[in-house]
């Protein structure tokens, strides 16, 4: 039996659908619009939300989103008429389940609701095996580097508090990871924990996203919407990438979290707030406060206690439990049973740069698990560019000047591959940026730094 709302403001149909679908069995709340909608999913879970496209005062596109922020568990299935399938389809790119046309065949709801539930289960299924079966490779993250043994050291510390933490590192690094790991050891753990990733809000869209806004304060705002400071009211609210904000959100962000009190936009009334603030940079803020891209004052509100994470090319002793780690979550994702790495897959994996670091790792243990044959990785199986790039990388250091120390190295690797990025693309730097895995304004301090003008 599942938990089901449908909303549409059809009455008539909304009833016709609860009586059906409650004879098979199922518990079914009805609501006849966008608002009513919100209100029963603050008040209830629901296995399922079973919506029309075309609400009177929405539409699914924004029920959608609110489920997705509020019950990421709750499926949704779009119900929507001929015209409209090519944006039901969109819909499900976003996170929708299924959609349904209209007319409506009861069966065929049904028949999506079972096939959402089945597929919910054996989520829940494969999460728990996951759970089971990789209790070791968890420990494995946590890696044996002095940089990891320090991170987890820094952790335990700061968790149970409520200072402000600082986590910087390069992109890829798992800084989300460490947030997550705080807020997990706080006193605020049964709370909400909330992630934004800053440098994919606007200068326009971002005072919307962190305090919300009510309906008609601007064009496009065509309902309520709770932004995610109060979502995160006692938890944790967690913004990667903070030094992509711009100047005037920053004064926003600093009035709210000095404050503890934010305005929707358009609205007079104060809401406080009771959050806690972790940030993640993946460049130094002392450094952006110096040019004058980042406030001062909000540094250092946000710079109660920092830690660093090292990249993985600086901590190669953790290579092995990292790839071990995502070996175990490959093979039960993908149904397969590779027992390990060959010895010349690892020698690869030690001389390569790693400029995704640890998600870099992960995406390429599971292409090769994915495409492998035999019982174990082999070099074959792993993409051609991390195969080529040693020795490429090994014929440059042949050849070149050698720096003297590891940070000389390390700035070397990078601009070399910063270079040959940018030459591959035809000094495209949108698309350089992307290939490299880092927002456009890193790519652009990196390229200052290294003196790199095209």
């Amino acid at each position: 039996m599942a938990k089901i709302l449908v909303v549409d403001d059809d009455s008539t149909f909304c009833i016709m659908l609860k009586t059906f679908l409650t004879r098979k069995g199922h518990e079914v709340a009805e609501a006849f619009s966008f608002e009513e909608a919100l209100r029963q999913l603050k008040i209830s879970d629901f296995d399922v939300v079973l919506s029309d496209f075309r609400l009177p005062d929405s539409s699914g596109l924004e029920l959608l989103k609110e489920v997705k922020t509020s019950r990421p568990d709750t499926g949704v299935i779009i119900m929507t008429g001929y015209a409209d399938i090519r944006m039901a389809v969109k819909l499900v790119k976003m996170g929708a389940f299924d959609y349904v046309a209209k007319p409506i065949n009861p069966d065929e709801i049904l028949l999506a609701i079972e096939k959402l539930l089945s597929t919910k289960d054996q989520e829940t299924k494969s999460v728990e095996s996951v759970k089971a079966k990789s209790q070791q490779a968890a420990k494995f993250i946590q890696g044996v580097s002095q940089n990891a043994q320090e991170v987890s050291q820094f952790v335990s510390l700061v968790a149970p508090t409520n200072l402000s933490v600082i986590i910087q590192g390069d992109s890829g690094t798992g800084k989300e990871y460490v947030a997550r790991r705080i807020h997990s050891e706080s006193l605020r753990r049964s709370k909400p924990f909330v992630a934004i990733d800053c440098g994919a809000l606007s200068k326009d869209l971002a005072p919307s996203e962190f305090f919300g806004h009510i309906k008609g304060s601007f064009t496009g705002a065509i309902s309520d919407k709770v932004g995610q400071f109060e979502v995160a009211n006692g938890g944790t609210i967690f913004l990667d990438e903070i030094g992509n904000l711009s100047y005037e959100v920053q004064i926003n962000l600093l009035r709210a979290i000095q404050e503890r009190k934010i305005k929707r936009i358009g609205s007079s009334k104060e809401v406080h707030v009771d959050v806690r603030i972790i940030t993640a940079s993946n460049e130094d803020l002392l450094e952006a406060v110096k040019r004058g891209e980042f406030r001062e004052d909000l540094y250092h509100r946000i710079n109660e206690f920092s830690i660093q994470v090292a990249p993985l090319r600086e901590r190669l002793s953790d290579l092995p439990l990292f790839a071990n780690h995502f070996l175990i979550q490959a093979n039960l994702e993908l149904g397969k049973k590779i027992s390990g790495f060959d010895d010349s897959v690892l020698d690869v994996f030690n001389t390569y740069a790693w400029p995704g670091n640890i998600r870099e790792l992960r995406n390429v243990i599971r292409r090769a698990v994915l495409v492998e044959q035999g019982k174990t990785i082999s070099s074959k199986s792993l993409p051609h560019e991390i195969t080529t790039a040693r020795s490429q990388e090994l014929t440059k250091t042949l050849n070149s000047e050698k720096p003297n120390n590891l940070k000389d190295l390390k700035e070397k690797a990078e601009q070399e591959l910063i270079l040959a990025t940018l030459e591959k693309v035809r000094y495209n730097k949108s698309k350089a940026a992307k290939i490299l895995n880092i927002d456009r304004k890193t790519l652009y301090n990196k390229m200052r730094q290294y003196g790199l003008s095209f």
